[in-house]
């Protein structure tokens, strides 16, 4: 796709630790081989957490990839590293975390400033307080589904980044409205796969925020229209609030909005690999980068 736009897109992908073996074949080849992606965009940061973490939310059980191999990674590539730390039931005592607090002193002292998402207003205290040098992200867990609400989120000064929840990804009336500041401020969920009238997202992730607590919780079963499925991206392509590429170029960049976040920790690497295609690379070079990165880190699909 050509295009005369001058703005950048920036691109917030996953896996920090849990597709660290994706990112180490995928990022040489992003940055020896630029004539392979789009021109328009570029990686602004890689998010995720160890699989332990009890700061951590979103989603639980993946990563494991040891964290001085990733700051190394980032650190030489160039590229933000976010810790997700998006749990939202945290209580004063979960502050001390060893393994937590340990990552936080370790990200922030990254040449490229390292970010932490956040959910609990008592962890964005905290991290304000003792990691001045970590950037703190709004995290799309909070399911701000009101305009309003979103808002009042992006008029807090303490966060530099605010992801909405993905519904409200077309309200474009009230999104072009919004002053420069806070439209650099905004992040969108592009390829969000979950039912768009799904009451059930809240739920979701405080279970997930249960179990890296360690509390005995029973599995988390959506009750939304055609949850059984699973994540699949041609799925999430016909999703009401979905953001392609087209829709970046020709609507969202136009309007003042820059920075765009890819879903996936919870999947497959293959499926990320996918998004990574659609979203950065040009099609007529797909083949080659599904070449390079297949045969150079002999990843399995099955």
């Amino acid at each position: 796709m050509e295009t005369k736009s001058t703005a950048c897109a920036h691109f917030h992908l996953p896996g920090l630790f849990e597709f660290y073996e994706l990112y180490k074949v995928f990022l040489p080849l992003y940055q020896h081989h630029r004539e392979f992606f789009y021109d328009f965009c570029d990686i602004a940061s890689i998010y995720g957490a160890p699989a332990d973490c009890l700061w951590g939310g979103g989603r639980s059980g993946f990563g494991q990839a040891d964290k001085e191999d990733v700051f190394a990674l980032m650190e030489e590539y160039g590229i933000s590293a976010r810790l997700t730390f998006s749990n939202s039931l945290l209580e004063e005592q979960n502050l001390s975390d060893k393994k937590c607090n340990s990552l936080c002193r370790l990200f922030q002292k990254t040449r490229v400033p390292s970010g932490v998402i956040v959910h609990s207003d008592l962890l964005t205290s905290y991290i304000n307080k003792n990691y001045p040098n970590l950037y703190l992200v709004s995290s799309t867990t909070k399911v701000l589904t009101q305009f309003e609400e979103f808002e009042k989120e992006l008029a807090r000064p303490e966060f530099s980044f605010v992801v909405p929840d993905f519904r409200l990804n077309k309200k474009f009336e009230a999104l072009k409205n919004l002053p420069q500041y806070q439209k650099n401020k905004v992040e969108f969920l592009c390829n969000e796969c979950c039912n768009f009238a799904c009451k059930d997202r809240k739920n979701c992730y405080e279970n997930v925020s249960r179990k890296n607590l360690g509390q005995e919780v029973k599995e988390h079963k959506c009750s939304a229209p055609d949850a059984e499925g699973g994540y699949r991206l041609s799925k999430a392509i016909k999703n009401p609030a979905f953001i392609g590429v087209q829709d970046i170029v020709e609507t969202y960049l136009p309007m003042g909005f820059s920075n765009f976040k890819i879903e996936g920790r919870g999947l497959g690497s293959a499926v990320v690999f996918e998004a990574l295609l659609l979203y950065l690379t040009k099609p007529e070079y797909h083949l080659q980068v599904r070449e390079a990165v297949y045969l150079d880190s002999m990843l399995d699909l099955f």
